[in-house]
C-alpha cells in the first residue's frame, strides 16, 4: 500500500495581501447573487456523531455538496458567479444589480450580447461553466484532459457546451483554452486557477465557492457548534482550498481552526512547495492518473497559495486509496448517521482523517494536526457520484480505481 506523505508548514509567511479575496463582507454579496437563483437551495451539513466517536473526535461535520443546483457538485459556485462579474465589469455595472432575472432577461440579452467563455476541466467545474452559460444564454468552450471519461463529457454536452477530450493532461487543457480565448472575438478564458497576468477571475471564482462556506458557518451555529477547531479542504490547483481557509481565517481572525489542506499523491504540488519549505511555487507534470479526477492539477493558483503558506498547517499527498476509503466509510457509516454518497474528489479529506485517526502508522501524522477527544472537524464532500460507473466500481466493488 502506498503510504500516506504529508509536510508540516515552515514556509515563510507573506504580508498575506491576497486574504483580502475572501473577505466576508464581500462573501455576504456572492451569497446573496447565488440565492437569486431558482435553482438555489442551501446544501446539507451532515453531523456524524457516530463516525466521530469511532473515530475519537468530538464532532465531525460534512458539506454535502452533492445537491448543489442539481450538478451533483460544488463547482458551478465559482464560474457562474465568474461570469456574472465579468458581465457587470463589460456592462459598468455592480454585479449586486445583476441578479438571475436581470442576468437570464432579453434586455440584458440585446445590450451585452454574447460572450464564449473557455475553460478546461475534470468534469465538475466544465459542467458549472456549461450550465451556468446555458442558463445566462451565453456560449461555452471546454476542453478535457487524457482520461476524463465519457460520462462526464456527455454530462457537458448536455448543457449545450462544445466540448472534447483531448489527448492533453490538464493544465496543458487549460493552455489551450487560454490560447483559444485569446483568438476568438469576445472570448474569455474561465479558469480556477490563477497565474501571473491572469488572477481577476480566478479571485471571483474563489469568492463564488465562498457561499459554500459562508452556509456552513451558518449551519455549524446552528448545530451549537461555535467554531471548528479543525477544517480539512481537498485541492487540485489550490482554489477551493484557498477560498475555505481565506474565508474561515477572516471569520475567526484572533482564533482561527487549523487548517489541512489534502491532494491527490501524483499531482501534490502544494505539498511539494511545503516540503521544499521555501515557500516558491513547485509545480508537477506528467499525465497525473488517479481516481481523484478533480485533484489532477499540477500548477498552483497563484492568489490561493500566499493564502494557504500563511495559514496552512499540514499538507498531505495522498494515494487513491485514502479517497477510496472514505467513500466506503461515508457511503455505509456506523448505524445511526446519515450516509453519504461522496466521490472521488469529494472523499479524499474524510479519508485522510479517518486515516490518521485510526491507523498507527500515521500516528505522527495525527499529532502534527493536533487531533484529539476535543476536535471540531469540518470537512466539504465537493462532489457526489458525478461518475456512477466509477462510483460503484469503487464502493461496490471494492476497487480503487
Amino acid at each position: 500500500m502506498e503510504i500516506i506523505k504529508w509536510a508540516e508548514n515552515k514556509m515563510p509567511k507573506t504580508d498575506d495581501k491576497q486574504l483580502a479575496v475572501m473577505t466576508i463582507s464581500d462573501i455576504e454579496k456572492v451569497k446573496s447573487f447565488h440565492e437569486s437563483f431558482p435553482q438555489y437551495t442551501q446544501t446539507p451539513l451532515v453531523k456524524l456523531d457516530k463516525m466521530a466517536e469511532h473515530l475519537g473526535v468530538k464532532e465531525i461535520y460534512l458539506k454535502d455538496e452533492s445537491y448543489r443546483f442539481g450538478l451533483n457538485a460544488f463547482k458551478v459556485l465559482g464560474g457562474s458567479f465568474a461570469m456574472a462579474r465579468y458581465i457587470a465589469k463589460e456592462m459598468n455595472m455592480d454585479v449586486k444589480d445583476l441578479p438571475y432575472d436581470v442576468l437570464t432577461s432579453d434586455k440584458l440579452r440585446e445590450e451585452f450580447g454574447q460572450a464564449t467563455f473557455f475553460t478546461a476541466t475534470d468534469g465538475n467545474h466544465g459542467r458549472g461553466v456549461a450550465w451556468a452559460a446555458n442558463k445566462l444564454r451565453q456560449k461555452a468552450v471546454v476542453h478535457m484532459p487524457i482520461g476524463t471519461t465519457q460520462t462526464r463529457l456527455d454530462n457537458i454536452l448536455a448543457e449545450g457546451a462544445t466540448a472534447d477530450i483531448t489527448t492533453l493532461n490538464y493544465d496543458d487543457c487549460v493552455r489551450l483554452a487560454a490560447k483559444e480565448a485569446s483568438e476568438t472575438p469576445r472570448g474569455v478564458i474561465v479558469q480556477d486557477t490563477a497565474w501571473d497576468g491572469y488572477e481577476e477571475i480566478p479571485a471571483w471564482i474563489m469568492q463564488g465557492y465562498g457561499t459554500m462556506a459562508m452556509e456552513a458557518e451558518k449551519q455549524l451555529a446552528e448545530y451549537g457548534c461555535e467554531r471548528p477547531t479543525h477544517v480539512f479542504v481537498q485541492a487540485g490547483v489550490g482554489s477551493l482550498a484557498g477560498s475555505v481557509v481565506g474565508y474561515f481565517t477572516n471569520l475567526y481572525p484572533d482564533n482561527p481552526p487549523t487548517f489541512v489542506v489534502v491532494e491527490a499523491d501524483v499531482a501534490a504540488c502544494l505539498y511539494e512547495g511545503a516540503a521544499a519549505a521555501d515557500g516558491e511555487i513547485r509545480m508537477v507534470g506528467g499525465d497525473m492518473q488517479t481516481i481523484m479526477a478533480g485533484l489532477a492539477c499540477g500548477e498552483p493558483n497563484t492568489i490561493s497559495w500566499d493564502i494557504l503558506k500563511n495559514h496552512v498547517k499540514v499538507f498531505i499527498a495522498a494515494p487513491d486509496w485514502v479517497a477510496a476509503k472514505g467513500m466506503r466509510m461515508l457511503a455505509a457509516p456506523i448505524k445511526g448517521d446519515a450516509p453519504v454518497t461522496s466521490g472521488e474528489s469529494g472523499a479524499a479529506p474524510f479519508g485522510a482523517l479517518a486515516a490518521m485517526m485510526s491507523m498507527p502508522e500515521y500516528a505522527d501524522l495525527k499529532e502534527a494536526v493536533g487531533l484529539d477527544e476535543n476536535s471540531r472537524v469540518l470537512l466539504f464532500s465537493t462532489e457526489g457520484d458525478t461518475d456512477p460507473e466509477r462510483y460503484r466500481n469503487i464502493v461496490w466493488e471494492g476497487k480503487d480505481r
